[in-house]
């Protein structure tokens, strides 16, 4: 029963515990606090996340000057790329929702600070702006995309500023194009082609992580199809998967996507795994502060329950739940 202590912790996750808040006296479950790994909150209202469930996100592409002002607001945790760097003239460069402001052309290869339209000249406008990640745009099927030194030039400074960079890849051979530059981290499941063993057993061993974003498929069987197989194998090799969502992209609830979570669990990411994913600090190494992740009511007891029990998620103060499972 999902109502023993070790049993909730089989099916959760070892962190997860019956509990109670201490106000009003709801009982549920506490589970570490979620983090959305794929955000853009130009486009969305924050002040919903954490009332629905998300305690942290990472904003992957953004103005980088209005992302450094923002400030450090508590919760949600926002950690942020800054802006895009793409090809001149490359995605997403001219669309309707994205401003000039969150997109950077590289003209230059160049890994020498201050060189106009240069790699290191825009990796390091992006670090000055406090970002903890670099984002790389490679989107064949939107326009051109940085060539493979362009790409291995922003890799190296980036890395040498301490900073793992994310690619967004789509169209044939851009997966292929970020794992060999060695991209540590893709902004979505492969969804345009399916990778196939190889290629997965390559970014595994590289240590290349995973953003999941499989419910912006949801007009789109075939990518959805794709995102899912290729997920599940990546997930199935020992891959690193990350809960995220691409909030901002579409008519998305602010907050634990049940959607998002249902194509985790059909990609054969369930229970502890799931929690796993949606708990993970990256890029930070501690979860954000002082809160936790609440989920009231019944606790489920099948796998199959949890996708829609997570609909009721909140983030609330650790202080204010009594732990009734010792």
């Amino acid at each position: 029963m999902a109502h023993d202590p070790e049993a909730l912790r089989d099916l959760l996750g070892p962190e997860a515990a019956l509990c109670r808040r201490a106000i009003t006296g709801e009982q549920g479950v506490s589970l570490p606090p979620f983090t959305d790994h794929h955000v853009h909150l130009h486009l969305i209202d924050e002040r919903a996340l954490a009332a629905g469930g998300i305690a942290g996100v990472v904003d992957l592409g953004g103005d980088p000057v209005a992302l450094a002002r923002r400030g450090d607001h508590g919760i949600p945790r926002v950690a942020y790329a800054g802006a895009f760097l793409t090809a001149v003239g490359g995605y997403p460069v001219g669309r309707g929702w994205a401003p000039p402001e969150i997109a950077r052309e590289i003209a230059d290869a160049s890994t020498h600070p201050g060189v106009p339209g240069g790699a290191a000249t825009a990796v390091d406008e992006q670090a000055s702006f406090g970002a903890s990640v670099i984002k790389a745009a490679l989107n064949s099927a939107a326009g051109p995309v940085l060539d493979p030194g362009t790409l291995a030039a922003i890799v190296e400074v980036a890395r040498e500023r301490g900073l793992p960079v994310v690619a967004h890849s789509e169209g044939d051979g851009m997966p292929q194009l970020a794992l060999d530059a060695g991209v540590d981290v893709l902004a979505h499941t492969p969804f345009t082609e399916f990778v196939g063993r190889a290629f997965t057993a390559h970014a595994v061993k590289a240590g290349q992580v995973w953003i999941s974003t499989l419910a912006i498929h949801g007009a789109d069987p075939h990518a959805a199809e794709f995102a899912r197989v290729n997920l599940a194998g990546f997930a199935a090799a020992g891959g690193r998967v990350l809960y995220g969502t691409d909030l901002g992209n579409g008519d998305q609830r602010v907050g634990v996507n049940p959607d998002e979570v249902a194509a985790l669990d059909r990609a054969g990411i369930r229970g502890a795994a799931l929690i796993a994913a949606m708990a993970d600090p990256w890029p930070f190494t501690d979860p954000p502060p002082g809160v936790c992740t609440f989920v009231p009511g019944t606790p489920p007891t099948e796998l199959d329950d949890i996708a829609e029990w997570l609909r009721g998620a909140t983030v609330v103060p650790t202080e204010e739940l009594i732990h009734d499972d010792h």
